[in-house]
């Protein structure tokens, strides 16, 4: 496992997190130094944690996840993938599909974002394919379905809202016992699982508009069709807009799944976060932070 990287999150992204000892696994799959540790600093964003309350499994260093990387740990976040598909078969492709359903059978909190979205779906038994005539870049918007209106998440986004995507596989098929959360054009945009606390987001969780641009011009060579020109890149750009509802979702799920336990038969009766234990961390449990597009 990599060392965790130095803790140097920006302090306006503080949070009721930040003290406690939270302890989180992160699964990448990238090569390039900038992006693996761009990556990082996403996530503690987004999370609002200090970035070395993670510890990190790089699959494409070499790591291989285990049963025994879940010692300690509170949840698990898998992350974007680069050039990676998961609709294709790597050397490490089998440990880490066995790693997830394995977390999955543990009950461990568990999130996966784009790449992770369609890694988990795939464990699974859902259907992942590599379709670059429906690539996502940039900032879309994406429609709640009725179960993502009652999700102990999602119920408190508007029913459309806007999320930054970058994409070029996607799920076709959901796996059993999940729930589709949200849709636009194509469908699964985010899911659930009935029985465990597990979701996936097609869309990018863990990136605000300014690290989205990031991505795109790293990445711009793996979506050459959806890309083909300068004026295109900068379109998408231009595109780009405030993704309020969504730069708070890693954080709602962590205080939600983690903090307060919440079991999730509760999902949607939705009554006020009080009434569940904190079963994970004992700390004081904090309503989520109002909506304001400004706030962060």
């Amino acid at each position: 496992m990599n060392a965790s990287p130095p803790s140097d999150a920006p302090p306006l992204l503080r949070s009721p997190l930040w003290p406690h000892s939270l302890r989180l696994l992160l699964v990448q799959a990238r090569n390039a130094p900038r992006m693996i540790k761009q990556e990082q600093q996403c996530f503690a964003e987004r999370c609002r944690v200090p970035i070395d309350r993670f510890r990190v499994v790089n699959v494409a260093q070499g790591d291989r996840p285990s049963p025994d990387h879940l010692a300690d740990v509170d949840a698990v976040l898998i992350g974007g993938a680069g050039k990676f598909s998961a609709a294709e078969d790597y050397a490490w492709t089998d440990p880490l599909l066995d790693f997830v359903r394995h977390v999955v059978h543990e009950q461990v909190p568990l999130f996966g974002s784009c790449w992770g979205h369609q890694v988990i779906a795939r464990a699974l038994g859902g259907t992942v394919q590599y379709d670059p005539d429906h690539a996502e870049l940039g900032c879309w918007e994406v429609t709640l379905t009725a179960a993502g209106q009652n999700d102990p998440l999602f119920h408190r986004f508007p029913r459309r809202f806007y999320a930054n995507m970058g994409h070029h596989d996607r799920v076709t098929d959901l796996p059993a016992g999940a729930v589709e959360l949200a849709q636009n054009e194509q469908p699964y945009q985010a899911f659930r699982l009935r029985n465990a606390p597990v979701y996936g987001t097609q869309f990018h969780s863990e990136l605000d508009a300014k690290r989205e641009r990031e991505r795109i011009l790293v990445y711009r060579k793996h979506y050459r069709e959806a890309l083909p020109d300068k004026e295109t890149v900068q379109k998408v750009i231009n595109n780009l807009a405030a993704t309020t509802e969504v730069d708070h979702l890693l954080y709602d799920f962590l205080t939600t799944f983690v903090v307060r336990g919440r079991p999730l038969e509760h999902a949607v009766s939705l009554e006020r976060p009080s009434s569940f234990p904190s079963s994970r961390l004992s700390i004081e449990p904090n309503p989520p932070p109002k909506r304001h597009p400004e706030s962060d």
